[in-house]
């Protein structure tokens, strides 16, 4: 840390003029200011450090962006400090940062915050060896054809391509049964071995696991870093730094990796990109998906997006040429895929009339017991966590609310008291406010009533969960039943006898715009783990066959539901077909900025609908075209709200994941 006496500053004599985004979270202040360079701080501010300067009175914290020679303001103040002269703000990443801004009608100090985590003083006082050539990976004539790929007719010339430095970009629609963390690190290895670098994003900690095994075999032990807000603060910045100084090629990470400085970038990727944990909670909002698209784009840099699933996002990439799809050919599929069945159509409900209301109907009931009676494992997926998360008077059939904040009641346990979801009250004198009814009934069957109920019709046999309080990594090979909620299942040692998916309308029939998306989704996450037909693997789906979701998950052909899932947003004008912004504060709040906002031409302005609590939201909506009209247009009446300290605050969202 430096700074300088006030009575014998000077300029300094080389580009006495920094550029300094400071890091105040007004929208008005989003713009550098210049401050003169004390000649006592030359040597450290440098752009990309952090610093200290007085603004409005106060010290504050802001990041140095570039020197110049000179200024159009006449009087500047001085830099007080230089917190670190370790510039860790890189050129790239600077440019991404102001672009993502912009797309998201945010503000630069708002997306640095989240691009670079908070400084650890002992971390950047380590010991420390620069890399040489010597100690990263030299370019290479390129790996032999890594197995799996040639398993689609595209991907070995997209290893190819990487390997010799170009920039492909893809969208990759994973095989049952495949093995992603090896064909990400197949792909990373062909970058690296061209000689640069790539940024591997992910939802969770498990795939996170699963990717960093992946890796330390092809690339070597300490080629690559994991980057996480889960690390803690030190090792975080540990292995940021490790990233920023070019000490490693590659990072992997959860969204918390999207900015990751990695030098001579070749590659960036996002694994199932439909999952909602790749979207920022914090403002302003970015998604990891679009943020690793616009860094290929800037940086020249290869781009791909790979799943069991096709969002509508991707499949715009694939329709709008500028990427190519990666697929295998339907007899590949075929020989890879369990045998896939639902429970609603009218052979099954012949043979079972029940089968359309049943919860386990007799196909799934007799899937499973083929397979353990094979010595396989059986995959339950349930929606909803919890016992009976969701109960309902059993009279009437009315939902059971909390008497004091009308939440829904939950019954955790067989023997506890149903409680409140919202405020955790006991309710053990519930009545039914319509009948009187005291007795309650299931709405929604979590996954431990789940476990109960088939460790009672499958007695003797190993009933395992997997959820939010513990998410298991694997299973072992052997007859037992596993139940888990979305995303949580484990991968069981050579695949399960049968997968069952329960509970289909808890997915299919929320209100939200990408309700079947993410339905297919889960599914083809959770068949993907089943053997293949040929070896006994089935998949049993409890919904009609004859729904869109149903019909993709039973051909294995996530493209031609992202496909038809776009027209129809395009039809309907929604996003990725259109660019929406959602505007979320009090009412009167909502209108001011509105009424502010000078809208680019055709916006269409949608709503009020209720939001939580007193608030309420409006959508506006442009062709895509307009998007970064209609962005600036927003974030430009946010700043005039904030210039005249207008009280209440209102949140802008550009493409949020949930409209409704």
């Amino acid at each position: 840390m430096s700074g300088t006496a006030r009575s014998d500053r000077r300029p300094a004599e080389g580009s006495p003029v920094a550029r300094v985004c400071v890091d105040v979270p007004l929208a008005h202040l989003d713009r550098p200011f210049d401050y003169l360079v004390p000649e006592a701080l030359d040597a450290d501010a440098v752009p990309g450090t952090r610093v200290k300067v007085r603004f409005a009175g106060q010290l504050v914290d802001g990041w140095l962006l570039e020197r110049v020679d000179a200024s159009e303001h006449p009087r500047l103040a001085y830099l007080e400090k230089v917190v670190s002269p370790e510039p860790v703000l890189a050129p790239e990443i600077a440019r991404l940062a102001r672009a993502v801004a912009d797309r998201y009608a945010g503000s630069l100090a708002d997306v640095l915050r989240l691009a670079v985590p908070p400084r650890h003083a002992r971390v950047e006082k380590e010991p420390h060896q620069p890399a040489g050539p010597a100690d990263l990976p030299a370019p290479q004539p390129g790996p032999p054809v890594a197995p799996g790929w040639p398993d689609y007719p595209a991907g070995p010339a997209l290893l190819r391509a990487l390997t010799e430095g170009r920039a492909p970009r893809a969208v990759w629609s994973a095989l049952p049964g495949e093995d992603w963390p090896a064909r990400y690190a197949d792909a990373v290895a062909a970058t690296v071995a061209g000689g640069r670098g790539a940024v591997v994003v992910v939802g969770d900690a498990r795939d996170l696991d699963r990717l960093d095994r992946a890796l330390t075999a092809a690339l070597g032990p300490d080629r690559h870093v994991q980057l996480t807000a889960a690390l803690g603060p030190a090792r975080r910045y540990r292995a940021f730094l490790a990233a920023r100084r070019g000490d490693v090629p590659v990072v992997i990470g959860t969204r918390a990796a999207m900015f990751a400085p990695v030098p001579r970038l070749g590659l960036v990727a996002v694994w199932d990109d439909g999952d909602d944990l790749h979207a920022e909670p914090r403002a302003p909002y970015p998604h990891a998906r679009e943020v690793l698209l616009t860094r290929a784009q800037l940086a020249d840099a290869a781009a791909l997006v790979g799943g069991y699933a096709r969002t509508a996002e991707a499949q715009l990439l694939v329709e709008t040429g500028w990427a190519r799809e990666v697929v295998a050919d339907r007899a590949t599929v075929r020989t890879r895929m369990p045998a896939i069945a639902p429970t609603g159509d009218d052979p099954q409900l012949a043979r079972d009339p029940g089968a359309s209301t049943a919860r386990l109907p007799s196909l799934a009931w007799t899937a499973a017991r083929d397979a353990l009676q094979a010595g396989a494992p059986v995959l339950v997926q349930v929606p909803r966590r919890g016992y009976l998360p969701s109960v309902a008077c059993a009279t009437c059939r009315t939902p059971a609310r909390c008497p004091h904040c009308a939440g829904p009641l939950a019954l955790p346990s067989a023997e506890g008291a149903p409680a409140c979801r919202w405020c955790g009250r006991v309710a053990a004198a519930y009545a039914c406010p319509e009948c009187g009814g005291r007795r309650l009934r299931a709405s929604v069957t979590g996954a431990r009533r789940t476990a109960e109920e088939l460790g009672r019709a499958f007695p003797g046999v190993p009933v395992r969960t997997s959820g939010r309080e513990e998410v298991l990594e694997s299973v072992p090979a052997g007859a037992g039943l596993v139940i888990a909620t979305p995303g949580a299942e484990p991968v069981a040692d050579g695949g399960y006898g049968a997968v069952l998916l329960l509970d289909s309308w808890a997915l299919l029939t929320r209100a939200d715009l990408r309700a079947g998306e993410e339905a297919l989704r889960r599914w083809l996450a959770a068949a993907a783990l089943a053997r293949p037909a040929a070896a006994g693997g089935r998949v049993v789906v409890v919904a009609d066959g004859a729904l869109a979701p149903v019909q993709a998950l039973l051909r294995w052909d996530a493209g031609w539901f992202a496909a038809r899932e776009l027209a129809e947003r395009r039809e309907l004008g929604f996003p990725p077909a259109v660019r929406m912004a959602s505007v979320t504060g009090p009412p009167a709040a909502v209108a001011d900025l509105l009424a502010e906002s000078r809208l680019p031409a055709g916006a269409e302005v949608l709503g009020p609908v209720p939001a939580d609590g007193e608030r309420e939201r409006m959508l506006v909506r442009v062709p895509r075209a307009r998007a970064a009209a209609l962005a600036a247009a927003l974030h430009a009446a946010a700043g005039v709200r904030a210039a005249r300290k207008a009280a209440d605050p209102v949140r802008l969202q550009v493409d949020p994941l949930t409209l409704f």
